[in-house]
């Protein structure tokens, strides 16, 4: 199947490793120009020479705090003089934070909704007229199931999350006429740095193929999943192969959550 991807030009956010490196790697496999944010230079320049040693697409890095409302524009500003515009924007930046109620104050409420809703709000904001100028563009923001399915103690990072599945069916309304799609992925059990981190509190003794099919994640396709694999969603989404998909969210979780 033709994707209709190459020649495209995209912006990661988070893009220096886990899914967003991934997407990267795939996207320039596919022969998209990309451009990876994230805010420390070392991890960017060897994600970088990753991708260029096998794809034989040089990405574009910029160092760049998704927080911080004027650091979005110059880092969407410099993609798009570099690439000459940008079609493809993927809101991958964020990092769970999960604590009870009561163990979270006004501070970290406002870091984790700055990061992950305002984050996406400011590059959505700053990417709409390099989208437009070209006839419209994809977007995908990458939130996680606990969006969807809040379970105690996953505060501020659920709410945020929530928010960002509003945001994304809001967007794909008004920005539709524009030919602008926007869709979200929401995160089940992935590996991540995160979850390496848990495998080595709670099982140290299972090699990794023995924890991530560990029984007690209740996934019903038995094991954690792979950051190719959420990778391979956004791809999709963000590709012609979807170009009658917007205002739509995929469950990347092996089929855990409850919810469609």
């Amino acid at each position: 199947m033709e994707l209709g991807i190459k020649g495209k030009r995209a912006i990661i956010t988070g893009g220096s490793k886990g899914i967003g490196f991934q997407t990267a790697m795939l996207l320039a496999s596919e022969g998209a120009q990309v451009a990876l944010v994230a805010r420390s230079e070392g991890p960017l320049k060897e994600a970088a020479e990753r991708i260029a040693a096998k794809t034989g697409i040089e990405p574009f890095i910029i160092v760049a705090d998704v927080s911080v409302e004027e650091e979005v524009y110059s880092a969407v500003a410099a993609t798009a003089e570099r690439f000459g515009g940008i079609d493809i924007l993927v809101n991958n930046a964020g990092t769970s934070a999960a604590k009870p109620f009561e163990a979270v104050d006004a501070a970290a409420w406002s870091a984790d909704l700055d990061l992950k809703l305002f984050g996406a709000v400011h590059f959505t904001r700053a990417a709409l007229p390099f989208l437009r100028q070209d006839g419209g563009g994809a977007i995908v923001n990458v939130t996680a199931i606990g969006g969807k399915t809040p379970s105690g103690s996953s505060l501020p990072t659920s709410v945020s999350r929530a928010a960002g599945l509003a945001l994304t069916k809001a967007m794909s309304k008004d920005l539709a006429p524009d030919g602008i799609r926007v869709n979200a992925v929401c995160i089940g059990l992935i590996r991540s740095d995160q979850i390496e981190r848990m495998w080595q509190a709670m099982a140290p003794h299972l090699t990794w193929d023995e924890f991530a099919a560990d029984p007690r994640h209740d996934i019903p396709l038995g094991r954690i999943g792979r950051t190719v694999e959420a990778a391979k969603v956004i791809t999709f989404l963000v590709s012609e192969a979807a170009s009658y998909v917007t205002g739509t969210s995929v469950n990347i979780d092996g089929g855990k959550a409850a919810v469609l």
